[in-house]
């Protein structure tokens, strides 16, 4: 029987218009010199990957893995494995962890192969960020462990962004703020973010607040890694306007951004957007915000 690829294709323009396009999946003869085939065995959907497709005009995340104008693949991490090959340094069997479409296979054109690691060098993605180009052998990779693949498909991606947040907030000294205000506290990123920060805000003196729905207030309170958590509703009493102040927004709720910014005022340094965990909620009210592009932090630190 004929083994069919399977794709997710979403509507670029509504996300809740989806549909599963099936392909012949390529055998060997089929591919170019130079390719070969992989079978995408899992991957980690969050909200990050959400954000990937809010922002795909903007950024550039529906030309990694193209199909129309009206419709797009939205990219994840995550592991596939080889099963056909014409490169002559990449055998079939290998397990890679890098970026891959919502779907089954993917045929990738390695470049670069060297200890177990190869970029993509597809035409199309020479003018992506690199970050997303990467893929790593498991064999080759430090941090690997085959019981650690789903922390590993789930977090790595995140934890990379809480890691080139801090970095880059640390890098521009907090932008002279004392007052660090990070939406969406309860988000996995967000929890990474202030993981991080938590060991390096004493240096600058800055106080990292966290802002959360009444029903997670709790469990963000018992992370220990924010100085203190506030709950949306209560943003008017609990966040002080009289304090150089630096947002750090996951939520991309544009109505919040108003209330952020009405309260901080000429007090508001810098207002970094980072996702867009409530993304039905968006709008185009984001007053001095700068949106937050991870690859240009790593291409700076690579």
């Amino acid at each position: 029987m004929e083994k069919r690829c399977i794709e997710f294709h979403v509507n670029r323009k509504n996300f809740h218009e989806h549909k599963i396009v099936q392909k012949t999946v390529p055998e060997k003869r089929d591919l170019s010199d130079g390719q070969i085939l992989v079978e995408v065995d899992q991957f980690a959907f969050t909200a990050n990957n959400i954000t990937y497709a809010a922002v795909g005009d903007m950024v550039g995340y529906w030309k990694f893995f193209p199909v129309s104008e009206e419709w797009g693949i939205i990219p994840v991490w995550g592991f596939g494995n080889v099963m056909a090959s014409k490169h002559k340094d990449i055998p079939v069997g290998g397990r890679y962890y890098g970026y891959f479409p919502m779907a089954s296979h993917l045929v990738l054109s390695p470049e670069n192969v060297k200890r177990g690691h190869f970029t993509y060098g597809a035409p199309h993605r020479l003018k992506l960020p690199a970050i997303y180009n990467h893929y790593t052998h498991t064999t080759s990779d430090p941090g690997y462990t085959p019981e650690g693949e789903n922390i590993q498909s789930l977090f790595r991606p995140l934890f990379t962004t809480s890691f080139l947040l801090a970095d880059f907030l640390s890098d521009n000294a907090f932008y002279g703020a004392k007052q660090l205000i990070i939406t969406s506290a309860s988000s996995k990123t967000a929890i990474g973010l202030a993981f991080l920060l938590d060991q390096i805000k004493a240096k600058d003196n800055v106080s990292v607040i966290g802002l959360t729905s009444k029903g997670n207030k709790i469990f963000v309170g018992k992370l220990g890694f924010y100085d203190d958590v506030v709950t949306y509703d209560t943003i008017g009493e609990k966040i002080a306007g009289d304090i150089q102040s630096v947002t750090v927004d996951f939520s991309g709720n544009a109505d919040l951004q108003r209330t952020l910014q009405n309260k901080l005022g000429s007090q508001l340094s810098y207002n970094c957007l980072v996702g867009v965990v409530d993304w039905t909620k968006r709008g185009r009210d984001s007053v001095n915000g700068k949106f937050f592009f991870a690859p240009s932090q790593y291409a700076k630190r690579s």
